[in-house]
């Protein structure tokens, strides 16, 4: 008899948590730099682009773009078995940002570079995580 694999949940820190609390609020939040404008994703304390520490969060529209996407046919954990074949994606926000998520509603097949997408949360083992819909 095989034992359930446990489902790999997110672990908010005091850094993520507002990224954390939005998804689950039903809102996608990214981070902005407010001294050069920089929109980043994952969280920082301090902007990738020029270094300040006068960063915030705001929220996204939940609309973007598909950067790249590679397609997974070996579950790289055992809570993902039932899953293959599935597409994790980059997608770029309205916004600027990036992210990389679980792209959803097309065949592999059916997917383009630049194609747009749309934030679809759904809650998974009770916690709600961010997927993209082509």
């Amino acid at each position: 008899m095989s034992e359930a694999v446990a489902f790999p949940l997110p672990s908010p820190t005091p850094l993520t948590e507002p990224f954390w609390s939005g998804i689950a609020d039903g809102e996608l939040r990214f981070m902005r730099c407010g001294s050069c404008g920089e929109a980043f994703l994952p969280a920082r304390e301090e902007c990738p682009a020029c270094l300040s520490e006068n960063v915030g969060w705001e929220a996204a529209s939940g609309r973007g773009t598909l950067v790249s996407w590679v397609v997974y046919h070996r579950a790289m954990h055992p809570a993902f078995k039932d899953r293959i074949p599935y597409v994790v994606g980059i997608v770029e926000l309205e916004e600027g940002a990036r992210l990389i998520s679980n792209i959803v509603g097309k065949a592999p097949g059916q997917l383009e570079i630049d194609q747009p997408l749309a934030l679809k949360i759904e809650t998974m083992e009770g916690a709600a995580l961010p997927l993209f819909e082509a």
